[in-house]
């Protein structure tokens, strides 16, 4: 038993350590720039949008709560602390991301190949959306960082990768993912 408690805690020390690193080096990667950062927006409760979702009625939609908004405050501070370069700021044309990337950056530009296509009513766009996020990554040239505040279903589909809200996730511009940061709310 004596053993198995010293083979845990030698354990736990090298993970930590582990992780560490990684973070330092998924850090410094943002700090060079060049990277496409995804942001699922953040913390909206529940699930989809209600049947009588209007683009352009935020009433309509699922929107950030309190603890959204303390989330995208928390996304802002991190890249000001760390101080991470930002080339632009794009964000769906949904309310909780504009929402989170107003929040967290002040200035955005909102494409609509970022928006959710996770409802019925939106799905027959996945193809031609992925299709002109690719164009756009593929033409965008920049030793900053873009970010891309969007949606789970966009960011699944790009990095082949489940995010939680507010999560940060890191990748080139052929959609290899390189790290992640969870922010909490």
């Amino acid at each position: 038993m004596r053993l198995l408690n010293i083979i845990l805690i030698i354990f736990i020390a090298l993970t930590n350590g582990i992780k560490a690193d990684s973070q330092n080096e998924i850090l410094d990667n943002l700090q060079n720039g060049g990277n496409i950062i995804f942001i699922r927006h953040a913390y909206a409760p529940g699930g989809g949008d209600p049947d009588n979702f209007d683009l352009n009625d935020c009433s309509t939609q699922r929107n950030l709560n309190s603890q959204g908004r303390m989330q995208s405050k928390k996304i802002g501070n991190f890249f000001n602390e760390n101080k991470i370069p930002i080339d632009l700021v794009l964000s769906s044309e949904w309310c909780r991301c504009k929402e989170t990337a107003l929040i967290a950056f002040s200035n955005y530009e909102t494409k609509d190949f970022l928006n959710s296509f996770y409802s019925a009513k939106f799905s027959k766009n996945k193809k031609k959306q992925m299709k002109n996020l690719k164009k756009f990554i593929n033409d965008w040239g920049n030793d900053k960082n873009l970010i891309l505040v969007t949606h789970y279903v966009v960011i699944s589909e790009a990095l082949n990768y489940a995010s939680n809200s507010g999560e940060i996730v890191i990748s080139d511009k052929n959609f290899i993912k390189k790290g992640n940061i969870k922010i909490e709310y």
